[in-house]
């Protein structure tokens, strides 16, 4: 009975670690469902990016009070799983407070470093849930966050409140155990922010002052299993594919699009036939009509998306009313993407459902919508580009599908005909100038 705590711990951290793999390893597989490309050049640049962007959170300070408050919960994020470095040693090893003999004094600066972060991510997360269902801020009330994700969002922020509100009271009662001369807890200074609540624990017997701290401890880092094997199922997945995101990010101004050189080419041999190879074949596919025709890298940014809707509040066609919003944009290729994963799970090899990205998750109407601005690009804090699923998906509607308005299909029949959008003959092209010469 006496290694049963420690034995129960040990297969609840195996199996917490076994299917949060399983899951990252089916949420990779799904994106490198993508075509594959290199995004390996420029290391010291990308690694630049990934710093300022992912770590230092440089395009979220474009709003400081709001870059101030997410820091607060990105750092508690980070720094406080320091914390639960030590309590997860402590359960596998049968020990308490297994740090606490080796940093000493610095022991007690460092969990007090962790109470002032903890009571900020409550502070935080109660000013962001007000923000999301009081105040009803205009981008988290699109019909975008219907259902499932805008739960997601509030049940994220409720679990930070309860895992921070339980290290706290495990704290309180520790400092009051230890205050009452308790064995096994230890003297580690007084704790600034759980150290006022501990005179109120005073009166509790010693059994039910351990029976409070036990049952924290346990929650606390059952909680955090739970959280983590959560993440793979919420948009909250940024917090861990951000940092990739950022890394293989884009390195070419926004306004560069990705050209097709099959393209390039035709245009080339049609203006100069005599350069065109002699085995010079069609290309397979133009655009991309469902995620196998995306890059592996649009699939990253779709389950990298923080569905924070910044992307659609800069969106120029969204802001007048058109049915566009980027952040729907990246949310259906993220559904798409683990709809075919699941099929493929399933059947072995994807067994044709009768869906594609184009048309079933992605209207003509939205795609038409877009004007390239790349405000939506420019926007969003983890560098994510609705924009190049939007150009792959109006190729292949265009040049797949013949499906554009006439207005195009003339400019594009001047082009074919006369190499240029107007409906002018190549040989006329110049008369304007030979009739300002007379002229003059």
């Amino acid at each position: 009975m006496q290694y049963l705590p420690q034995l129960i711990f040990i297969i609840l951290t195996g199996l917490s670690v076994w299917l949060f793999t399983k899951n990252i390893i089916r949420i990779r597989k799904n994106i490198f469902l993508g075509k594959p490309e290199d995004l390996s050049d420029r290391k010291n640049l990308r690694l630049r990016n990934l710093l300022l962007l992912a770590l230092g959170q440089k395009k979220m300070f474009k709003n400081k009070l709001v870059a101030v408050m997410h820091f607060i919960i990105y750092a508690g994020f980070i720094i406080i799983n320091i914390e639960v470095l030590e309590i997860v040693l402590d359960g596998l090893l049968g020990h308490h407070r297994l740090f606490l003999g080796t940093l000493g004094s610095f022991y007690t600066f460092a969990i007090n470093f962790f109470e002032i972060l903890a009571f900020g991510v409550i502070a935080v997360c109660v000013v962001f849930l007000a923000r999301r269902n009081i105040s009803k801020l205009k981008r988290f009330m699109s019909k975008d966050l219907n259902g499932w994700p805008r739960r997601d969002a509030n049940y994220i922020l409720i679990a930070e409140i309860i895992l921070m509100s339980l290290f706290l009271t495990m704290n309180a009662t520790d400092r009051a155990l230890q205050l009452s001369g308790s064995a096994h807890y230890h003297d580690t200074g007084n704790f600034i922010i759980s150290g006022i609540f501990a005179p109120l624990f005073s009166g509790f017997s010693e059994g039910t002052l351990m029976g409070i701290e036990r049952t924290c401890w346990w929650l606390h880092i059952t909680g955090i299993y739970v959280f983590l094997n959560y993440l793979p199922y919420s948009k909250h997945l940024h917090v861990i594919l951000a940092f990739p995101n950022a890394y293989y990010g884009r390195l070419e101004p926004l306004g560069e699009m990705d050209n097709m050189i099959s393209v390039q080419n035709e245009v080339k041999y049609m203006m100069q036939p005599e350069l065109a190879p002699a085995d010079a074949a069609a290309p397979p596919k133009f655009g991309a009509k469902d995620i196998f025709d995306l890059k592996w890298k649009n699939l990253l940014d779709a389950y990298s998306c923080t569905e924070c809707g910044r992307c659609t509040a800069a969106c120029p066609a969204n802001i007048t009313g058109k049915k566009l919003s980027p952040r729907k944009i990246m949310m259906d290729t993220r559904d798409r993407a683990t709809a075919v994963g699941k099929n493929i799970d399933k059947n072995g090899n994807f067994a044709d459902d009768g869906k594609t990205l184009l048309n079933d998750y992605i209207t003509v109407e939205e795609l038409r919508a877009c004007t390239s601005c790349n405000a939506c690009a420019e926007a969003c804090p983890v560098s994510i580009n609705p924009l190049e699923i939007i150009y792959e998906l109006r190729r292949s509607l265009i040049m797949e599908d013949s499906n554009a308005p006439q207005e195009w299909n003339g400019m594009f029949t001047n082009i074919e005909t006369n190499f240029a959008p107007w409906k002018l003959s190549p040989d006329d092209r110049d008369k304007w100038a030979a009739e300002m010469e007379v002229n003059s």
